[in-house]
């Protein structure tokens, strides 16, 4: 029975920890040491039966078994799989019975684990460090003849001195004996120390199995237990991260011309999940949807904060006064538990009592592993299973699926060219000349009529028996047509040459205040083809396809692309053909009406013969630009006589600060005073004047601006 690509919609009641019903946790190191040993036998493995592979690099797996009774059923992941494994996991029992507990070996940090040790041994260890952390424990020091048995006191770092004055760096350790003197001891080649104390030595074989371990297999073994009476299959699917399936296509030419050429398409899939492929339905499916990467596995610790304890006051006991009312009777609590939260609370917790004592507990695990909930667990996977396979190759909304026929077998570790279809294909020999590359290439022009859509990957040729080229496709859909090259054609010989033209002004548009004026840009190119072979020739001129620009009378493309428009030019052998390409683009340009004046008329006029209704327009457009300009001209007249009498002020000023008080530069003095008395009223009269002309020019520019909003005209020559 094939199952939907489904993992949610089905609830399972398992225990993702290091328990599971009935079934006492196991330490670190037993859990390790069992699956590293294998002590899961062949009929415990759980098989897979159904594999599904994605362009993302993950791949989505159905295992399915027959189980008799209590029984547990084993699969072996990595690290980086059983991430993936967590987090879309899915498992049912299809019988009579439930999944009661899921579990895999736990594999803290490396500094977590150092932590459990007596010894404050890091993961990074010195000869200095590890004496260190061994002051106080017995140890028997031996030099030479020299044999010493105490207490480890000191470690330290001592610089010695030679005869020439230079020095070298020693560790020397001291330790107080049995007897109860100090002996010091220099670290090295010739001194050996052994620990005396044997729990001491436990904890370094502990840390050194612990250091050896960090370089050990990644092998993650989950354990699935299975819950239950008779025979009945257990149904497990999840997903996980996979190498990517890649497509290999195979073109056979045929020799005969009535014959067509066949399409042959491979898939190489990789099996990397630790466990065999054997008579596994396979599926590939072109598409990638969103899936993530997250260290789930592991087990996380994070940094809590260091709260320091409270100075505590000094309390004198005391006694509290008796209550002068008697206490009022209390009533019984009732706590109703209803199935939904008994049901949660016996899941998450594992707890047989529950609420209420051990009745209310057991009437809901009935109810959930016998009654409704029993029917409600089965229906949405009974509604999945009862789904039947549809075709071998199917589309599935945005990505499309290659079923295989046939089961396969792909041993771990192993990979294979597996075939995903054959059949007969529309194709046309060409050859392709493109503008941008100048390459020339030979190229099939096929039409997929596999009624399957090929995915993206790479296509080798054959033809005449023996090897033609090879190249790469992007992705095919049923019945549509594609260019692909496989080889170059040195027999093809493509030139073109160019010529470049604008036409004058062909439309001239007025609508609301700005003029439009449109020329015509003209490009013809004439390709030269000659063909030096034996054999006539199919060409493709690969012609840019540009933005608003327009073909002529001429040769109409048979494909266009994106980038390109495609002329089919038949060149016969020996020989040589011309296809001429003639293009025209409307290039607009735009101003304001406001900012005309003669040079752009008379421009205008040279290019094309000006309307009586746009030499109106323009005529009245001008008029009263000239209006806005002269008085504007006026206004600056006039602020610059203010500038000017301004400076002859500052002048007039700086010369009476100079003058002392004699009779000739008190006369003087005066007629200063009455220059600026003249020139204070002239200033006067310029600034209301100024002001007068401003006002006066902002109606002539509203006017100028009712004149050309009113103007609308479209004049195509």
């Amino acid at each position: 029975m094939r199952k939907s690509i489904l993992v949610t919609l089905i609830s399972v009641s398992f225990f993702i920890a290091g328990f599971a019903e009935n079934k006492p946790n196991q330490p670190l190191e037993e859990s390790q040491a069992s699956a590293s040993a294998g002590e899961t036998d062949a009929g415990s493995r759980l098989p897979v039966r159904r594999v599904v592979l994605y362009k993302n690099g993950v791949g989505y797996f159905e295992h399915s078994a027959r189980v008799h009774g209590d029984q547990d059923l084993a699969i072996d992941f990595t690290t980086s799989q059983l991430n993936d494994v967590l987090k879309s996991l899915t498992a049912v029992d299809l019988g009579d019975g439930h999944i009661s507990g899921v579990r895999y070996n736990s594999i803290a940090p490396l500094d977590e684990r150092l932590k459990a040790l007596r010894l404050p041994f890091g993961e990074q260890i010195t000869q200095v460090d590890f004496l260190a952390a061994l002051r106080g424990a017995r140890v028997e020091v031996r030099n030479g003849s020299d044999n010493t048995t105490g207490r480890l006191l000191s470690v330290e770092k001592e610089k010695r001195f030679i005869d020439k004055g230079e020095s070298y760096e020693v560790t020397a350790f001291s330790v107080i004996s049995d007897a109860g003197d100090m002996r010091s001891f220099d670290l090295g080649s010739s001194t050996s120390v052994r620990l005396v104390e044997h729990d001491l030595s436990d904890e370094v074989g502990k840390y050194l199995n612990l250091i050896g371990s960090s370089r050990a297999r990644d092998l993650r073994r989950m354990t699935i237990s299975a819950t239950g009476t008779g025979d009945r299959e257990i149904f497990v699917s999840y997903i996980s991260e996979v190498p990517v399936w890649k497509s290999t296509y195979r073109i056979i030419l045929p020799d005969k011309p009535n014959d067509k050429p066949v399409l042959q398409g491979w898939a190489i899939v990789d099996n990397t999940v630790g466990e065999d492929w054997r008579d596994v339905q396979l599926s590939l499916i072109a598409g990638a949807p969103q899936s993530f990467i997250q260290d789930i596995s592991r087990p996380l610790y994070t940094r809590r904060p260091v709260v320091p304890l409270p100075q505590a006051a000094m309390l004198t006991p005391q006694t509290q006064e008796a209550s002068m009312s008697a206490p009022a009777p209390v009533a019984a609590q009732a706590v109703e538990v209803t199935g939904e939260s008994a049901m949660t609370m016996d899941t998450v917790s594992g707890v047989g009592g529950g609420v209420g004592g051990g009745v209310a507990a057991k009437q809901t695990r009935d109810a959930f592993h016998g009654g409704a909930n029993k029917q409600w667990l089965q229906s949405p996977f009974d509604a999945v299973a009862k789904q039947q396979a549809e075709a071998e190759a199917k589309d599935l909304g945005d990505y499309f699926e290659y079923n295989l026929k046939q089961k396969i077998t792909i041993g771990k570790n192993q990979s294979a060219l597996v075939p995903i279809l054959q059949s007969p294909i529309g194709a046309e020999k060409v050859t392709i000349w493109n503008e941008n590359t100048r390459e020339i290439r030979r190229a099939l022009w096929i039409t997929n009529s596999s009624g399957l859509t090929l995915d993206s990957g790479t296509f080798n040729i054959l033809e005449s028996d023996t090897f033609a080229g090879e190249g790469l496709i992007e992705t095919v859909h049923p019945a549509e047509r594609r260019l692909i090259s496989y080889a170059a054609d040195p027999a093809l010989r493509v030139t073109m040459e160019q010529e470049w033209s604008e036409k004058p002004i062909t439309r001239i548009h007025i609508v609301k205040g700005l003029m439009y004026l449109t020329r015509e840009q003209n490009d013809n190119r004439k390709y030269t083809l000659h063909n030096a072979d034996t054999f006539s020739r199919d060409v493709v001129i690969e012609h840019p396809a540009r933005e608003n620009w327009k073909l002529s009378e001429g040769p109409k493309p048979e494909e266009t692309s994106a980038s390109y428009l495609r002329f089919r030019v038949a060149v016969p052998a020996g020989q040589t053909a011309n296809l001429q390409i003639a293009e025209y683009h409307p290039a607009s340009s735009e101003f304001a009406l406001t900012n005309l004046d003669e040079k752009q008329i008379a421009l205008i006029t040279q290019q094309r013969q000006i309307t009586p209704a746009m030499q109106d327009a323009f005529r009245r457009v001008l008029e009263q630009k000239n209006k806005v300009d002269s008085l504007g001209t006026q206004i600056k007249a006039r602020q610059h006589e203010i500038e000017t009498i301004t400076k002859d002020q500052a002048r007039v000023r700086e010369n009476m600060k100079a003058l002392k008080g004699s009779a000739e530069e008190k006369a003087l003095l005066q007629r200063y005073a009455h220059q600026l008395d003249a020139q204070e009223d002239r200033l006067n009269a310029l600034n209301k004047e100024i002001s007068d002309l401003q006002e006066k020019q902002n109606q002539a520019r509203n006017q100028l601006d009712q004149i050309v909003q009113q103007i609308t005209l479209d004049e195509n020559f």
